[in-house]
Formats: structure tokens, sequence, C-alpha cells
């Protein structure tokens, strides 16, 4: 009986030990361009970025939307943007909008699991009600800024204030990202090491306005353009708060169990600095430099380390994926797909084979008004986005140029052969257009009109002691 009750003791052991959910970490980087890390561009220096991806999994083919707000959304939601009104460009301070309130969002799905859940860092998915904000919506904590571009300094947006601790408003005395990092280690320090902690991380950096410390800057004296110089070194301050992070875990015995993430919201932006070269286009656009993003996996549940992952995945698959790599069931109704099966295992398969870029067929589309992908060609149908050609990184101390090409209406491009979208097939396959051509109608049957957009004198901070503050919607 002894032996037997033994048996059954090492049993459970291993079964707990099997089933051990894994701390996950969620890191998005904003306005990173495919040209703005080291494991792709050489001239970054991106040294803890660049082990995370090279020992873990990149993926090379993973898409974004082409600004903030929908990417956000799709991350956290499985849906697409066009069907939650967020498909014409990002959410500003003054818009009464945010996500559906009736949409499940992922840290909602990680509590029912036992997850302890935090987030640290840029929300951009409205704050009109409390209602909108992050710890109403599923995050136990919240540290960060409610809105987008804001001053690494000062902590300011337009003409207010914007940064919470929780709900109560502070002004940290320090760059933006030194703050994130020392929040990060008190957040993984008094982690309760038996439960799994879901760590949603999305930097403010890189986006501009291009500020950083001048040691930073100094890192890339070789660089004669500004802008560019300032740029880099921003990567590289985020960067060595990623050194911190895991630097954090290890000490507090978490490294091991943890799954980390990374990926940029969108592409970078030449007129700021950021570079997607040899990707064509910019962020707002619809090119594979706006949506393809610089992205990897590392950590827990991996079986195969120290490789490129090839096969497609979307921004809507990461919140069915994360919930699948914690333990989770399907989720039924969204657009995202659980891609953990394929990823866990380094083999790409068939379950992505097609996805929408954006589809926005209001009077002004501003990001792009409607691109598909399947299989490997990709239609655009009209406005592409403004920044639509090739945009190699400065080598002089003056700004890049921004050409616009002249293109046609539809574009159709075999991204297996033509990756850089120089080819226009749509005259050369006209079978293929009108199979994509179908296929978008089908999609058009979803749109939801997008929110308002309007700005609302209700939200002026001067009412509410300088500071962005929900409550008015």
């Amino acid at each position: 009986m002894d032996v037997i009750l033994y048996v059954l003791l090492l049993l459970s052991l291993f079964e707990c030990v099997v089933s051990k959910s894994p701390h996950i970490v969620f890191i998005v980087a904003d306005d990173l361009g495919w040209n703005d890390v080291g494991f792709h561009n050489p001239d970054i220096i991106s040294p803890n970025i660049d082990y995370l991806a090279k020992n873990g999994m990149i993926l090379n083919n993973s898409y974004v939307q082409p600004v903030c707000s929908p990417s956000r959304s799709a991350f956290l939601s499985g849906f697409y943007p066009f069907k939650s009104g967020l498909q014409n460009f990002v959410i500003g301070p003054a818009e009464a909008s945010c996500p559906p309130l009736n949409q499940t969002l992922l840290p909602q799905k990680l509590k029912e699991l036992g997850y302890a859940t935090h987030m640290i860092g840029k929300w951009h998915l409205g704050m009109c009600k409390w209602e909108c904000t992050p710890t109403y919506r599923g995050f136990d904590t919240f540290y960060g800024f409610y809105n987008g571009k804001e001053d690494y300094y000062n902590y300011t947006i337009a003409n207010g204030s914007d940064f919470r601790d929780n709900k109560a408003p502070i002004r940290p005395n320090e760059y933006s990202t030194y703050a994130y990092a020392r929040r990060v280690d008190k957040i993984i320090t008094q982690q309760n090491k038996s439960q799994p902690m879901f760590l949603y991380l999305p930097f403010q950096s890189v986006h501009n306005p291009i500020q950083v410390p001048e040691v930073y800057e100094n890192m890339y004296k070789n660089i004669t353009n500004e802008g560019r110089r300032q740029f880099s070194g921003m990567v590289t301050a985020m960067d060595d708060a990623i050194g911190n992070l895991t630097d954090s875990l290890k000490r507090n015995g978490m490294f091991e169990d943890t799954l980390i993430i990374f990926t940029s919201d969108n592409g970078g932006w030449p007129i700021f600095s950021g570079n997607n070269y040899p990707l064509r286009g910019s962020k707002a656009t619809v090119y594979e430099g706006g949506t393809r993003a610089s992205a990897f996996v590392y950590g827990l549940g991996l079986q195969k380390n120290n490789t490129v992952f090839d096969g497609m995945i979307h921004a809507v698959d990461w919140m069915p994926t994360i919930l699948s790599a914690a333990g989770g069931g399907q989720v039924s109704g969204i657009d995202g797909l659980n891609m953990w099966p394929s990823i866990s295992e380094g083999v790409p398969s068939s379950l992505r084979s097609e996805f929408i870029y954006n589809l926005d067929d209001s009077p002004v589309p501003y990001m792009g008004r409607a691109a598909i992908r399947m299989g490997d060609y990709k239609l655009i149908e009209g406005f592409a986005g403004k920044w639509n050609g090739w945009y190699p990184v400065p080598d002089t101390a003056e700004d890049v140029t921004i050409n616009e090409p002249k293109v046609d209406y539809y574009q159709l491009y075999n991204l297996r052969d033509d990756p850089n979208e120089h080819n226009n097939l749509h005259t050369k396959e006209h079978g293929m257009l009108e199979k994509m051509r179908e296929r978008l109608q089908e999609y058009r049957k979803y749109i939801v009109p997008p929110l308002n957009r309007k700005p609302d004198p209700a939200s002026n901070p001067n009412k509410y002691n300088g500071y962005w503050t929900p409550g008015w919607c």
C-alpha cells in the first residue's frame, strides 16, 4: 500500500509540473520598424532583444495593423479592427470611443485561468469613461498612460498630463523607459511565485516625440542624421529595459518558467526616423513596411529554439494563442486563430493562410482602404496609405525624402516572389484579382462603421486638475 501511495504521489507531482501555467510577458514596441532591431540590422545596438530572438524563435511573417489603436485592439480582443469600428485611425484623447465593452479581452480570460494580470505602458484604447480603462478591462494593476504620443520626460500630451498608477494621476520624475523598467522589477519581485503572472508591457518607445538620454544617443556617433541617431538610441534604451526585465525574472527564479512574446504594433515611420527597408511603405500604410512586424517568442513551451518561423500569424491571433499557451481552451466567435500548437512545435501550419490588412470604406480612409492576403498573394484596393515608397536609412545629416510613387487602384503582389512589392500583377493575373476582390466583398458584410472621432470639449484636462481623466462620456 505504501508503494502504491508513493507512486500516486509521484504521478500527482509530475502532473503539477507538466500542467504548470507559464508566466507570460507580452512586450509591444511602438512604431518599431522592420529595420530597427539588431537581429535585422547589425547597426542597431539591441543585445537583449537579439539574444531572446536568436535563442528563441523569430517570427518572420508576423502581421499587425498599420497604426497603434487598431493593433492593440486586435492583440487583446482577437477581432479585426473593422469589426470594432477601429479601422480608420487611432483613438484621440478627446474622442468618446473605445473598443466595444461587450468584447471580453485577453486579461479577463487569463484571470479566469488564475493569472495575476499587470499592465505597464501605453494603453491607447480609449479613456472617456472608466469602463474603457485597463483596470476595468481585466488588469489587476496599471502603470502608464491612456493616450498616444506623450512627452517622455514631462508626461504630457496636447494640453494635459497623462500618467496613472492604477487610477491615481501621478507624474514620474524620470525618463519614461526608466520608470517602466523600475515598475517591472517591482511587479516581478512582489509577484506570488505560486501564481502565474501575465505582464502586458506596451512600451512608449520608440514613438515620437524623438527623445532619449544623451548617453544612448552617444552610442551612435557614427550616424550623422540627428533624428536617426536619437531614434537608434531610443531603441537601445528600450533594449536595456528589456534586459532589466529578464534580470528581474532571473533574480526571482521565474525566468525559466516564462514565455516572452515581442512584437511591434506597426511599422516604423520614416518621417520620425523609423525604418522598414527593404520593405515597402511606412506606418499608416497597408504595405509590408507598415504591417509586417519585427517579432519573436522565447521561453517556456517552445520545443524548438534558435529557429525562424515562416508561418503567417496576425495580430488577432495573439489572444487565442496566448490563452492556449496558458492552458486555456478555444475561444469561439473571434477572428483570431490559436497558433500555439504550430509555434510551440516550430512547424508552420496551413491554419492561417488568409487575413485582412485593413478594410475601411469611410470617405477618408487614413491608413489604407482595403487589403487582403490569400496564400502568397496580396491585393490592395484603392488608397494604400500616404507613404508608399521605399525608404533606406538616411546616410546624411539631412532628413529622409518622402517620395510617393504613382500607383494603380488595384495592386496585386506575389509576396513569395516579390516580398518588397515592386511588381504589380493586377493586369497579368486577372483571375486571382477577381477571386480576391470577391473575398474582400465577403468581409465587407461585417464592417462596423468607424467610431466617433469628433473631439468632445467635455474631455478638457483643465476640468480635471490638468490631467486627461475618464468620466466625461
